[in-house]
């Protein structure tokens, strides 16, 4: 007889490699076919509403590691609150205008200048769907689930409908205007830009003092006492009315040479340092606010620079005295506008200097600065050259340097509903805790928006002009472009003329003749993705606003979550969203930024190609996503050999499952040995943790609760002893039996509860499990935290025995480091106990060399009567040597009851028995 057919050894068909790139195609294209989206969506349909609302990432290029990390993190919780008492649709979206697309349009060879706007929106469209289709492949290759087929899109017309009445909503309660004031200005774009389109890069400038001369010193300053100003554009030196001043600060005049010189007393310092003076003396002291009203000369024009009252002005650097181009700056423009200064802006769309700076008319302001210095050098107004490189404003899609200019643009009033804005930060529950106070700062110092793009790819500005000018915005109108937009798209605003957008028979008393024009203009793409509350939570029947969560990068703090704020609290009075989650930027294994140049990309794609995509969403699960997060080839290979150990746990428990059928053969709670029912115990404590920490987002503590449970609790405890019973026992021994139902409990629980992390391997494992009800474990709810008795007192109890079995391990470790025993089966395990563990060991009613996993067990006597060789751990004093008796062929207990029984002369009592019993037809 081979013994070893007797044995009972795991049997399963679940692979022991995951090959996940070439299986989870097969599990992605299963859910399709049976359209689990839509199942998941009609077994949850009574249950309370629970809506992430998805933040639209724009249609261009593939998705890169931030992608991942968000679109994987938004499915974490979606999946489950879906198993969990929630109903969660999630419903994808995509930011499909602006400048990008053009700009790759224009890349491909598209001619813009050769064709209409409408029919080159119409090729922007185009190529927005390929990118979506294309983006829409990549995250459901993620194991992403969402509506995919019925996307929000905000090029769709639905949307752009919704949006133009954001658009009215807002100009109805004054909130929207037009006005000529300073604004990002990017030449390269030829277009106004939003802060959050604004990023910072190192550039060199030139920087210069320059002398303004007194005309009129108003008994306070003598004629021809320089003030100076210092500045890092010269090329707004054309564009000066007025030199700003601090009331509350100190100025002293300070006479060089034959010369006298104006700053700020605590600056006096630097500048004579910066300037080079020598032997200077402070002849006069006076307060800021009494050179208001005083003039100077421009030093290049024959007109006046006043002397304005600004609290911008600060002693952080240059002179206090500080240049003021009211064309070119936001603190300028205000004090200008107090003031009655102009808003001169001599700069025209595309940076190059107009007529309004003579002498410099023509040249592209970056290099007007050099002429305009060379001619303060001619006029003996400048006072010293130098360059510096300095943090600058870039366009973030260009990458070139941005002006501020003057233009008359479209704007959202901030500081009309400021204080609702603020009040709904307040009432919003933000994660991590600091985004609260990062966007309460954002919105309280927060200028007004300028909302119009001079783009041809957006939403038009729904706006019509009459004969004399007049802006025309009225419900009636606004009413009708919705509808137009909704039925057409909003196209038709570039392939009709105004009259024939207007309602029908539309008079207004500006236009006597009938006579109307219509906004060029586009809205910023802020508007478009902020409107997304009332053109996707409104206009969809299975959402809701306010949504229970937006969840983006940190970056959208000034970008979406602000948008969204700002036109939400407009429009309804309140945040769009009850709670936000950011998270930070995927970085290389460094912590550097991922760039081509320096080749530290890590691509979704290929990960999911080389690894799967279930390797990259455990690698989400197991980082402090909400600090910047790092990724290389080092750290997946980590996170897949986890996967490994977690797959193999899947396996191990499947394969000593194969004969149990848990409507019969499992056994209850109550019916369970002690180290079975702590087991369990220690699975309903995982359980509550697991699910505590998805409540709360920290999918970190699941990646390592998980982990710690698989290989300490179960393989390096449970399962490493329980083997001599799974694989030795008869089928329905009753030790068995309850093993299994651990395993069982274990398994389902295990399945379920990493089921929205590893997408794609919990189902695979469902289809495997006995008695699994169901064609995916997405159609079942999270394990229950159950009340079960003495948890506490087990969990006491065994803990502390697994404490002393640690000890007993480091002792077997190092009896077999000296050669004492080869395995731990071939030894005997003497204990010398005190009073305490004495007592717990008596407790124990299971086979104690069974859970030690050796072949011989027994209690020598007290810690004082132990031999001098025990090695003393704890508190407790061990011996190690062989076990007396022969090696059982099957069981490999070295017994001296191997040969009693005469039919199996090479087996222990224990294994006859069961051979005898169960496999008399083999012999």
């Amino acid at each position: 007889m081979e013994y070893k057919d007797t044995l009972l050894m795991p049997k399963t068909e679940f692979p022991m490699r995951g090959n996940l790139p070439k299986r989870e195609p097969d599990t992605q294209k299963k859910w399709e076919e049976m359209d689990i989206y839509q199942k998941v969506q009609e077994r949850t349909s009574d249950r309370p509403l629970f809506v992430l609302h998805d933040g639209p990432p724009y249609a261009n290029g593939n998705i890169h590691m931030g992608h991942a990390l968000n679109k994987i993190l938004k499915d974490f919780i979606v999946r489950y609150k879906s198993m969990s008492g929630f109903h969660a649709p999630y419903v994808p979206g995509w930011d499909t205008h602006g400048l990008p697309i053009e700009q790759a349009l224009t890349n491909k060879g598209v001619k813009r200048k050769e064709m209409t706007i409408a029919e080159f929106r119409k090729l922007c469209e185009e190529y927005a769907y390929e990118q979506v289709d294309n983006q829409r492949k990549q995250f459901k290759q993620l194991g992403v689930r969402g509506d995919w087929e019925n996307p929000y899109i905000t090029l769709k017309p639905e949307y752009e409908a919704q949006q133009i009445k954001v658009f009215g909503d807002m100009a109805k309660k004054g909130y929207i205007y037009k006005g000529k004031k300073p604004v990002y200005w990017s030449p390269s774009s030829e277009s106004a830009l939003a802060e959050a389109e604004i990023e910072y890069q190192d550039k060199r400038s030139p920087s210069i003092y320059v002398g303004f001369a007194v005309t009129e010193g108003k008994g306070v300053l003598e004629e021809g006492t320089q003030l100076v100003i210092w500045t890092t554009t010269p090329w707004t030196i054309p564009a000066n009315l007025g030199i700003a001043v601090h009331a509350d600060l100190n100025y002293v005049v300070v006479n060089v040479k034959e010369n006298s010189y104006v700053v700020a007393e605590d600056l006096l310092e630097d500048v004579s340092e910066n300037l080079e003076w020598e032997n200077h003396s402070v002849t006069k002291k006076v307060k800021g606010a009494e050179l208001e009203h005083i003039v100077a000369k421009h030093p290049l024009y024959d007109r006046d620079s006043l002397v304005v009252l600004g609290e911008h002005v600060t002693t952080d650097s240059g002179t206090g005295c500080v240049h003021t181009a009211p064309g070119h700056g936001e603190d300028d423009f205000l004090v200008g506008k107090k003031y009655g200064l102009d808003v001169l802006c001599p700069v025209d769309d595309k940076g190059v200097m107009t007529s309004e700076a003579p002498g410099f008319e023509g040249l592209f302001y970056d290099k007007a600065n050099k002429p305009i210095t060379e001619k303060l050098q001619e006029a003996g107004a400048l006072l010293k050259l130098n360059f510096i490189t300095h943090s600058y404003p870039h366009d973030w899609r260009t990458k070139k340097p941005v002006i501020y200019r003057a233009t008359a643009q479209w704007f959202a009033s901030i500081d009309k509903f400021r204080k609702e804005l603020l009040q709904a930060v307040k009432d919003t529950k933000w994660v991590p805790a600091w985004g609260e106070t990062r966007l309460f700062n954002m919105v309280r110092d927060r200028g007004d928006w300028c909302i119009s793009r001079q783009r041809a790819w957006g939403v038009p500005i729904p706006v019509f002009y009459a004969e004399n000018g007049q802006e025309i915005i009225t419900d009636e109108t606004i009413d009708h472009v919705s509808k137009l937009f909704r039925d057409h798209g909003s196209n038709i605003w570039f392939e009709k003329e105004a009259k024939e957008l207007l309602p029908e028979g539309f008079t207004h008393e500006g236009s006597p003749n009938g006579k109307f024009t219509k906004e060029q203009d586009i809205m910023d793409v802020w508007f478009d993705s902020g409107s997304s509350h009332q053109a996707v939570l409104e206009e969809r029947d299975d959402l809701q606003r306010p949504a229970d969560l937006y969840l983006e990068g940190s970056d959208q703090y000034r970008g979406w979550f602000n948008s969204s704020l700002t036109t939400g609290v407009a429009v309804t009075g309140k945040a769009p969203y009850k709670g936000v989650l950011s998270h930070g930027f995927a970085l290389d294994g460094d912590g550097r930024k991922m760039s081509k140049s320096l080749g530290n990309v890590v691509v979704p794609e290929k990960v999911m190609k080389q690894l799967g995509a279930d390797i990259l969403r455990l690698w989400v699960a197991s980082v402090d996503y909400q600090a910047d997060v790092r990724v290389s080839d080092p750290i997946l290979k980590q996170v897949a050999e986890v996967y490994r150990k977690i797959r193999n746990t899947y396996r191990f428990l499947l394969g000593n499952l194969s004969d149990f059928n848990p409507e019969t053969d499992a056994v209850s709670f109550d019916g369970l040995r002690e180290v079975d029912q702590f087991m369990l115990v220690k699975l309903n404590d995982l359980v509550k943790n697991v699910k505590n920490s998805y409540d709360k987002y920290e999918f970190a503590s699941i990646y390592h609760a998980v982990n710690n449970f698989c290989t300490l609790d179960l393989s390096s405890f449970y399962l490493d002893f329980a083997k001599d019973v799974l694989y030795i026992e008869s089928e329905n021994h009753y030790e068995r039996r309850a093993i299994q139902t651990v395993l069982y409990e274990s398994l389902v629980a295990l399945t379920k509860l990493m089921s929205p992390i590893l997408s794609h391997t919990a189902d695979e494992v469902w289809a495997y499990i006995p008695g699994a009800v169901g064609e995916s474990v997405q159609l079942t709810d999270m394990p229950e935290v159950q009340q079960l008795a003495n948890a506490d007192e087990l969990k006491e109890k065994w803990n502390t025995f697994l404490e002393l079995r640690d000890d007993v391990l480091k002792a077997l470790e190092e009896a077999r480091n000296q050669k004492v025993i080869g395995k731990s089966l071939t030894a005997k395990v003497t204990l010398y106990v005190n009073d305490e563990t004495k007592r717990l060991l008596d407790s124990i009613k299971e086979d104690l060399k069974q859970l030690f996993i050796v072949s011989s067990f027994e209690i020598g006597g007290t810690v004082s009567e132990a031999p001098e060789h025990a090695l003393s751990l704890g508190e407790n004093n061990i011996v190690v040597e062989k076990a007396e008796g022969e090696t059982c062929d099957r069981c490999w207990i070295v017994t001296p009851t191997v040969g009693e029984d005469k039919d199996h002369p090479t087996l222990c009592t224990r294994c006859a028995s069961v051979v005898k019993e169960s496999y008399s037809h083999l012999t």
